[in-house]
């Protein structure tokens, strides 16, 4: 993607393009970079922009299963700011080596497998910043914007089967494997269930 505007600028442009209501709070450190509207400004959605700008030396890194070419370091505070806006929030990633787009719902983040470490940092005062280790897969990936807001909307439109409906374990994860647990439940563990609870 040579000569590309900031990912932030570029989503701008396109929501401005699409009459998209939307507020920009990309120089605020408390706030999820973008907040979706509805035309009537009801709330609809806010999320992070992120980029991958160039390749990460692997070996700054502990080992990971994650290939480079799908690998994404996110901070774990904005993964925390992510959750503190749920559940109507998530993060779009633009991998400019790639010429792609991936959408994270806030779901994704929490449940997909990841590695969390500490960077140290030396500023004023030695510290750690904690940083997750993602793989690009488990997002929704998109070849335009058009259709990472695409993504978007069937995460909106899907919310009350997900949130309310979906028994089963939500998701299906490049770096996990779930198997199956527990005995097979039957009407008569309900019964038993709400004797003791009583």
């Amino acid at each position: 993607m040579t000569d590309q505007p900031a990912f932030e600028e570029e989503l701008k442009i396109y929501m401005k393009s699409r009459n998209i209501p939307f507020q920009d709070h990309c120089a605020s450190m408390n706030s999820l970079d973008f907040h979706l509207f509805y035309s009537n400004n009801d709330f609809l959605f806010s999320f992070d922009a992120k980029e991958k700008k160039q390749k990460y030396n692997l070996n700054h890194w502990p080992a990971t299963d994650v290939p480079e070419e799908q690998l994404f370091i996110i901070d774990d505070l904005a993964a925390r700011k992510i959750v503190k806006d749920a559940p109507l929030s998530g993060m779009l990633i633009r991998d400019n080596l790639k010429d792609k787009y991936y959408f994270f719902s806030v779901v994704d983040l929490m449940l997909m497998p990841k590695m969390r470490v500490n960077r140290p940092i030396n500023k004023n005062i030695e510290t750690r910043k904690g940083k997750w280790l993602i793989d690009l897969r488990n997002g929704a990936s998109s070849d335009d914007l058009e259709g990472s807001f695409e993504r978007i909307r069937e995460y909106i439109l899907s919310f009350e089967d997900i949130f309310s409906n979906k028994l089963d374990c939500y998701g299906s994860y490049i770096g996990e494997n779930i198997e199956s647990g527990g005995i097979v439940r039957k009407p008569e563990h309900w019964e038993i269930d709400n004797l003791t609870t009583h």
